[in-house]
Protein backbone atom coordinates (compact mmCIF):
# COMPACT_ATOMS: atom_id res chain seq x y z
CA UNK A 1 0.00 0.00 0.00
CA UNK A 2 1.36 3.38 -1.01
CA UNK A 3 0.35 6.20 1.28
CA UNK A 4 0.51 9.97 0.78
CA UNK A 5 3.15 10.56 3.44
CA UNK A 6 5.49 8.00 1.88
CA UNK A 7 4.98 9.37 -1.64
CA UNK A 8 5.34 13.04 -0.69
CA UNK A 9 8.35 12.35 1.54
CA UNK A 10 9.93 10.34 -1.25
CA UNK A 11 9.46 13.19 -3.73
CA UNK A 12 10.84 15.77 -1.32
CA UNK A 13 13.80 13.63 -0.33
CA UNK A 14 14.61 12.89 -3.95
CA UNK A 15 14.33 16.57 -4.87
CA UNK A 16 16.72 17.50 -2.08
CA UNK A 17 19.16 14.88 -3.32
CA UNK A 18 19.47 16.39 -6.77
CA UNK A 19 17.92 18.37 -9.61
CA UNK A 20 15.37 17.20 -12.18
CA UNK A 21 16.61 14.34 -14.35
CA UNK A 22 16.10 15.86 -17.81
CA UNK A 23 18.60 18.63 -18.51
CA UNK A 24 15.91 20.91 -19.91
CA UNK A 25 13.36 19.82 -17.30
CA UNK A 26 10.82 18.53 -19.82
CA UNK A 27 10.18 14.85 -20.60
CA UNK A 28 11.12 13.35 -23.95
CA UNK A 29 8.62 14.31 -26.61
CA UNK A 30 7.25 17.31 -24.72
CA UNK A 31 8.10 20.91 -25.44
CA UNK A 32 7.18 22.95 -22.38
CA UNK A 33 4.87 25.69 -23.64
CA UNK A 34 4.98 29.00 -21.84
CA UNK A 35 1.37 29.73 -22.83
CA UNK A 36 -1.93 27.87 -22.82
CA UNK A 37 -3.69 29.83 -25.54
CA UNK A 38 -3.14 33.43 -24.40
CA UNK A 39 -2.57 32.43 -20.78
CA UNK A 40 1.06 32.41 -19.58
CA UNK A 41 1.66 29.19 -17.63
CA UNK A 42 3.49 29.90 -14.35
CA UNK A 43 6.92 28.23 -14.42
CA UNK A 44 6.13 26.19 -11.31
CA UNK A 45 3.50 24.32 -13.36
CA UNK A 46 5.62 23.58 -16.42
CA UNK A 47 5.86 19.85 -17.10
CA UNK A 48 9.05 18.44 -15.60
CA UNK A 49 10.77 15.15 -14.98
CA UNK A 50 11.48 14.87 -11.24
CA UNK A 51 12.99 12.34 -8.86
CA UNK A 52 10.75 10.12 -6.73
CA UNK A 53 11.47 7.12 -4.52
CA UNK A 54 13.08 4.29 -6.44
CA UNK A 55 10.52 1.73 -5.26
CA UNK A 56 7.61 3.26 -7.21
CA UNK A 57 6.94 1.15 -10.29
CA UNK A 58 6.56 2.72 -13.72
CA UNK A 59 3.13 3.41 -15.13
CA UNK A 60 1.22 4.76 -12.13
CA UNK A 61 -0.50 8.12 -11.60
CA UNK A 62 -0.13 9.72 -8.16
CA UNK A 63 -2.04 12.91 -7.30
CA UNK A 64 -0.96 14.93 -4.27
CA UNK A 65 -3.67 17.56 -3.64
CA UNK A 66 -1.66 19.41 -0.99
CA UNK A 67 1.01 20.34 -3.53
CA UNK A 68 -1.36 20.54 -6.56
CA UNK A 69 0.74 18.10 -8.59
CA UNK A 70 0.03 14.92 -10.53
CA UNK A 71 2.91 12.48 -11.10
CA UNK A 72 3.20 9.81 -13.80
CA UNK A 73 5.87 7.39 -12.61
CA UNK A 74 8.47 6.36 -15.18
CA UNK A 75 10.53 3.90 -13.12
CA UNK A 76 14.20 4.42 -12.29
CA UNK A 77 13.19 6.85 -9.49
CA UNK A 78 11.67 9.37 -11.90
CA UNK A 79 8.23 10.73 -12.73
CA UNK A 80 6.69 13.35 -14.98
CA UNK A 81 5.13 16.09 -12.86
CA UNK A 82 2.12 18.13 -14.00
CA UNK A 83 0.23 20.90 -12.21
CA UNK A 84 -3.45 20.30 -11.42
CA UNK A 85 -6.48 22.01 -9.95
CA UNK A 86 -8.24 19.94 -7.31
CA UNK A 87 -11.68 19.71 -5.73
CA UNK A 88 -12.91 22.28 -3.26
CA UNK A 89 -12.46 21.24 0.38
CA UNK A 90 -15.80 19.46 0.80
CA UNK A 91 -15.60 17.85 -2.66
CA UNK A 92 -12.05 16.52 -2.59
CA UNK A 93 -11.59 13.00 -3.98
CA UNK A 94 -9.09 10.53 -2.56
CA UNK A 95 -8.67 6.84 -3.12
CA UNK A 96 -7.35 4.20 -5.49
CA UNK A 97 -8.81 3.77 -8.95
CA UNK A 98 -7.85 2.91 -12.51
CA UNK A 99 -8.21 4.67 -15.84
CA UNK A 100 -11.38 2.96 -17.07
CA UNK A 101 -12.11 5.14 -20.09
CA UNK A 102 -10.25 7.67 -22.24
CA UNK A 103 -11.99 10.24 -24.43
CA UNK A 104 -10.75 12.92 -26.82
CA UNK A 105 -12.82 16.12 -26.72
CA UNK A 106 -15.30 14.57 -24.28
CA UNK A 107 -18.90 15.61 -23.90
CA UNK A 108 -19.96 16.77 -20.45
CA UNK A 109 -23.01 16.56 -18.25
CA UNK A 110 -23.10 17.91 -14.69
CA UNK A 111 -24.00 15.37 -12.05
CA UNK A 112 -27.35 15.70 -10.23
CA UNK A 113 -25.36 16.71 -7.14
CA UNK A 114 -23.68 19.56 -9.03
CA UNK A 115 -27.05 20.80 -10.28
CA UNK A 116 -28.52 20.62 -6.76
CA UNK A 117 -25.54 22.54 -5.28
CA UNK A 118 -25.54 25.26 -7.90
CA UNK A 119 -28.60 25.22 -10.21
CA UNK A 120 -27.83 28.69 -11.62
CA UNK A 121 -24.51 27.46 -12.99
CA UNK A 122 -25.39 23.90 -14.01
CA UNK A 123 -29.14 23.36 -14.60
CA UNK A 124 -28.95 24.66 -18.18
CA UNK A 125 -26.49 21.84 -18.98
CA UNK A 126 -28.65 19.04 -17.52
CA UNK A 127 -28.99 17.50 -21.00
CA UNK A 128 -25.25 17.70 -21.55
CA UNK A 129 -22.80 19.65 -23.68
CA UNK A 130 -20.97 18.28 -26.73
CA UNK A 131 -17.20 18.10 -26.73
CA UNK A 132 -15.16 20.94 -28.13
CA UNK A 133 -13.03 23.97 -27.19
CA UNK A 134 -15.76 25.53 -24.99
CA UNK A 135 -16.52 22.31 -23.09
CA UNK A 136 -15.32 22.45 -19.44
CA UNK A 137 -13.63 19.01 -19.74
CA UNK A 138 -11.24 20.41 -22.32
CA UNK A 139 -9.26 18.44 -24.89
CA UNK A 140 -9.04 15.05 -23.14
CA UNK A 141 -10.51 13.17 -20.19
CA UNK A 142 -9.37 10.12 -18.25
CA UNK A 143 -12.33 8.55 -16.42
CA UNK A 144 -11.52 7.01 -13.04
CA UNK A 145 -13.14 3.68 -12.17
CA UNK A 146 -13.24 1.61 -8.96
CA UNK A 147 -14.22 -2.07 -9.07
CA UNK A 148 -15.56 -1.64 -12.60
CA UNK A 149 -17.75 1.37 -11.77
CA UNK A 150 -17.37 4.97 -12.90
CA UNK A 151 -16.51 7.20 -9.92
CA UNK A 152 -17.69 10.36 -11.81
CA UNK A 153 -14.17 11.72 -11.15
CA UNK A 154 -12.06 12.70 -14.14
CA UNK A 155 -8.58 13.89 -14.92
CA UNK A 156 -9.36 16.38 -17.67
CA UNK A 157 -8.44 19.55 -19.48
CA UNK A 158 -10.03 22.90 -18.76
CA UNK A 159 -11.33 26.11 -20.28
CA UNK A 160 -10.05 27.91 -17.15
CA UNK A 161 -6.24 27.67 -17.21
CA UNK A 162 -5.97 30.16 -14.35
CA UNK A 163 -7.57 27.53 -12.06
CA UNK A 164 -4.52 25.23 -12.14
CA UNK A 165 -2.91 25.15 -8.71
CA UNK A 166 -6.17 25.96 -6.92
CA UNK A 167 -8.91 24.04 -5.09
CA UNK A 168 -11.89 24.98 -7.24
CA UNK A 169 -13.39 21.92 -8.95
CA UNK A 170 -16.36 19.70 -8.11
CA UNK A 171 -13.93 16.88 -7.32
CA UNK A 172 -12.18 16.30 -10.65
CA UNK A 173 -8.53 17.01 -11.40
CA UNK A 174 -8.08 19.73 -14.01
CA UNK A 175 -4.99 20.14 -16.16
CA UNK A 176 -3.85 22.51 -18.87
CA UNK A 177 -5.12 21.12 -22.18
CA UNK A 178 -1.61 20.70 -23.60
CA UNK A 179 -0.60 18.80 -20.46
CA UNK A 180 -3.63 16.50 -20.39
CA UNK A 181 -3.04 15.66 -24.05
CA UNK A 182 0.52 14.64 -23.16
CA UNK A 183 -0.66 12.54 -20.19
CA UNK A 184 -3.47 10.99 -22.25
CA UNK A 185 -1.00 9.85 -24.90
CA UNK A 186 1.30 8.28 -22.29
CA UNK A 187 -1.16 6.22 -20.21
CA UNK A 188 -3.05 3.10 -21.29
CA UNK A 189 -6.40 1.89 -20.05
CA UNK A 190 -6.10 0.25 -16.64
CA UNK A 191 -3.39 2.62 -15.39
CA UNK A 192 -3.52 2.70 -11.55
CA UNK A 193 -4.37 6.08 -10.03
CA UNK A 194 -3.68 7.03 -6.41
CA UNK A 195 -5.21 10.26 -5.13
CA UNK A 196 -4.09 11.16 -1.60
Amino acid sequence: MIDRRRFVFGCLAASAAGPAIAAEGAPTGFQTPQFEGDYPIPEEFWVQVVRVRDDFPAGQIHIVPQTRFLYLTLGNATAIRYGVAIGRESLRYSGESVVGRKVEWPSWRPTPEMIARNPDAYARYADGMPGGPSNPLGARALYLYQNGYDTAIRIHGTTEPQSIGKAVSNGCFRMYNSHVVDLYDRVPMGTPVFAY
